[in-house]
């Protein structure tokens, strides 16, 4: 049986990333977009992240099995040591630790970046029931993380004729001093992850 493996996001993977967040835009309300991107699009996304962060893919063999990337929580100067996270794996996928190793990667690639927190924006049932848009594997995944819950806005998103909840929880991954390290550009330390 084929190990998960992980490399950068190139162009070509935008179809394969199509094809699993396709499926999460779709048929649940984890994301909030309600149109599958176009592949140009997403190529344009994976370029775009990888001009600072990491835009990362998961491969059982030849077949992509999941992404993940982080983001700027805001773009503003002052925010630039908290970075977003994404993650999404292959429906079909799940129970092979394919969303632990990318997360993996991810925090030890902010690190080396002199990140200090990392988010994760995540839409939650507003009754705390889940449905069938929504489970509530994502918040417990982060749970388990060390992600803790930092606010909660009600009824935010609007999605398959139903109002859900958005919830921030974070992380911190590194100590918040008075005079913190300016970011590394994921790309003057890429070298030490991947040739």
């Amino acid at each position: 049986m084929d190990e998960v493996a992980l490399r950068l996001a190139r162009p070509e993977d935008a179809a394969a990333i199509q094809q699993i967040y396709g499926y999460y835009v779709e048929n649940t309300a984890i994301t909030c977009e309600v149109i599958t991107p176009s592949i140009t699009e997403l190529t344009g996304r994976i370029q775009k992240t990888q001009q600072r962060f990491p835009y990362l893919v998961a491969t059982l063999g030849d077949q992509v099995v999941g992404f993940a990337y982080v983001s700027p929580a805001n773009p503003r100067y002052a925010y630039q040591w908290t970075v977003e996270t994404s993650i999404y794996v292959d429906r079909n996928c799940r129970g092979r630790h394919v969303g632990t190793k990318l997360y993996d990667m991810l925090e030890e690639i902010c690190r080396r970046m002199k990140v200090v927190n990392m988010t994760a924006h995540i839409v939650y049932p507003h009754d705390d029931q889940p449905d069938q848009y929504l489970t509530l594997a994502s918040p417990k995944f982060h749970e388990a993380y060390g992600y803790r819950l930092a606010g909660r806005f009600y009824k935010n998103v609007y999605k398959f004729d139903k109002w859900y909840d958005m919830i921030w929880m974070e992380k911190s991954i590194a100590n918040h001093g008075d005079e913190p390290t300016p970011i590394v550009n994921f790309n003057q330390i890429k070298d030490q992850f991947f040739s």
